[in-house]
């Protein structure tokens, strides 16, 4: 009997010196790697063995980001802020601005005539275009007018200014490599535009109009007469991927089916080197034919997802998503996925951009796939 008092009694000794040690540990912002979750009762360690971790979320464009967007044009003007855009942040990763680990989404509506001053940053982006025939990005002295399916460019530490030259709203998705470059201690933002001294609101032109098509839009073909040293070096110099040139392309090769993975899926790429049209993040345009439902993968790259013709059901680690045009699903890295065209008699096409390059560049890029009897192969 004694000996089990004393047993007890070190025990509790041992209790209370334990949770003196981790509170000290905390204290001195310190981690035990030791640590496990049945034995730490101290709040910021635990909070630290959780860690961030993006998880899939689907954002409603319809529901709730449309009309987020049109009350904001309306409570929101220019001269309040010339960032007027919502951010997509994961339920996961708050109080970070990612809609995914690396990078993040935004929804923007520009009223009619309205233009933003220049500004420009170390994070790369991409503006898609969702709505109205004429939204404007300016880039680099390239005036570029965009629509629906258009993608846009703006490199790394490139001058540019968006906006809206038509009568109607227009509403762009953006994607930037923000948080990945934010993480890096890389971040940084200029808005003082000057031309031969004097602060400007806009650009001049510099470049003829569809200067990108004219110079780059004929695959095969390289101008050897024209300077290529545009934008940031490693990113793509052709600044605006038309929806039609990849729209076209994809109907061409409708009827192959050698990927039962990814589906039809077409890759943006550099014209001058073949790679991505960056060295952070990379975008697709791919189609689901009526009734298509792909193969589940799993990849270390975390991907956004955006419908814009068609209705897709993802199935992400079991969770099924409705998806409607424009609405931004996150597929975090290590989730098991799979997509289904729900209509039987016209295509889905979907955006999806990703941070492969990133993952790639690392070593630490792998995809998995599921065959159709449950067994899993290694791509890549």
């Amino acid at each position: 009997m004694m000996q089990a008092t004393q047993a007890a009694a070190v025990r509790s000794r041992e209790q209370d010196e334990t949770r003196q040690m981790y509170e000290e540990i905390g204290n001195a912002h310190l981690f035990p790697f030791w640590a496990r979750s049945a034995d730490v009762e101290h709040d910021e360690i635990k909070q630290l063995m959780q860690g961030q971790r993006a998880v899939p979320y689907l954002w409603r464009f319809k529901d709730v980001l449309e009309p987020l967007l049109q009350q904001s044009a309306r409570l929101i003007s220019t001269a309040d802020s010339d960032r007027r855009s919502l951010i997509l942040t994961n339920p996961g990763l708050k109080p970070r601005r990612a809609t995914v680990t690396t990078l993040y989404t935004a929804y923007r509506l520009n009223d009619p005539n309205e233009i933003m001053p220049p500004h420009r940053h170390t994070a790369s982006a991409i503006r898609l275009g969702l709505t109205g025939s004429q939204n404007f990005t300016g880039v680099e002295g390239e005036d570029v007018v965009f629509g629906p399916g258009d993608m846009v460019l703006t490199p790394r530490d490139t001058w540019h200014n968006h906006g809206n030259v038509g009568s109607e709203p227009a509403i762009n998705l953006s994607v930037l490599d923000y948080p990945l470059v934010e993480t890096l201690n890389a971040l940084s933002f200029d808005h003082d535009y000057t031309e031969g001294g004097e602060a400007m609101r806009k650009q001049s032109a510099r470049f003829p109009a569809d200067y990108s098509a004219i110079t780059y839009g004929t695959g095969g073909l390289m101008p050897r007469f024209v300077d290529h040293r545009r934008g940031a070096n490693g990113s793509s110099p052709m600044f605006i991927y038309r929806y039609e040139a990849v729209r076209e392309l994809l109907e061409k090769h409708r009827e192959w089916a050698e990927n039962p993975y990814e589906g039809l899926r077409i890759e943006y790429v550099d014209p001058l080197r073949g790679g991505p049209v960056y060295k952070t993040m990379t975008f697709f345009m791919q189609m689901l034919r009526p009734g298509e439902r792909t193969l589940p993968m799993k990849q270390t790259a975390s991907l956004l997802v955006s419908p814009l013709e068609g209705s897709v059901r993802a199935v992400l680690d079991e969770q099924t998503f409705e998806t409607n045009p424009f609405d931004t699903l996150a597929v975090p890295g290590g989730t098991w996925a799979q997509y289904e065209n729900t209509s039987a008699t016209q295509p889905a096409i979907v955006f999806i951009a990703s941070d492969e390059p990133a993952l790639r560049a690392f070593g630490l890029l792998q995809r998995w796939g599921k065959t159709a009897g449950g067994d899993v192969l290694l791509l890549d």
